[in-house]
């Protein structure tokens, strides 16, 4: 997994090329979760991310969530969890849920 300061890097990076840029940000897990609060993501405007929330089950569902964030700067409080239909469908049946906060870099 990146560094956290790799990761803020690479995000100030894109954002000083002129493009649209979120981190995402693990703040609330229960159960058995991939990854522990304060996991991040960074994604930019075409996709492109470092990073992790989840150890990969969830991140595409997080990434299409980032891009509306990207695109109208309000940020988001994105919920998987076992009993989530969205969470079976990208992989997360460990048990546990999170709470992944995203935001627009500005």
């Amino acid at each position: 997994m990146m560094d956290q300061p790799d990761l803020l890097d690479a995000a100030a990076s894109w954002r000083q090329a002129g493009k649209g840029v979120a981190i995402a940000t693990v703040v609330e897990t229960w159960g058995s979760a991939p990854r522990g609060a304060g996991a991040q993501l960074a994604i930019d405007e075409n996709g492109h991310f470092l990073g992790s929330v989840s150890g990969g089950c969830v991140e595409g569902e997080v990434v299409a969530g980032a891009m509306d964030v990207i695109a109208d700067g309000r940020p988001r409080l994105l919920e998987f969890g076992v009993a989530d239909e969205t969470a079976w469908r990208v992989g997360l049946s460990c048990g546990g849920r999170i709470r992944v906060l995203v935001e627009r870099v500005e």
